[in-house]
């Protein structure tokens, strides 16, 4: 997997630090703001996929292969 969650946390520190910038011209805050809310938007989702995920993968753990039918979207090991 190429992009991890760690990634995320670093691209969301990276934007906080582009809003604390000195010398930012209105526009620039304004670029910046709208930047910050689309990252957001899409951080929720993927924090939301992560979390489903990980319901998920404990859901199985606890109850092992007798819910794989109720989760016909999670795919098991290959064999």
């Amino acid at each position: 997997m190429k992009n991890k969650l760690l990634d995320l946390n670093n691209h969301l520190f990276a934007q906080l630090e582009r809003l604390s910038e000195e010398g930012l011209s209105v526009e620039q805050i304004d670029k910046e703001v709208k930047r910050t809310d689309a990252i957001v938007t899409v951080s929720k989702e993927i924090i939301a996929n992560a979390d489903l995920a990980l319901k998920a993968a404990r859901l199985v753990a606890e109850h092992g292969d007798r819910v794989g039918n109720y989760l016909p979207m999670i795919e098991g090991p290959k064999s």
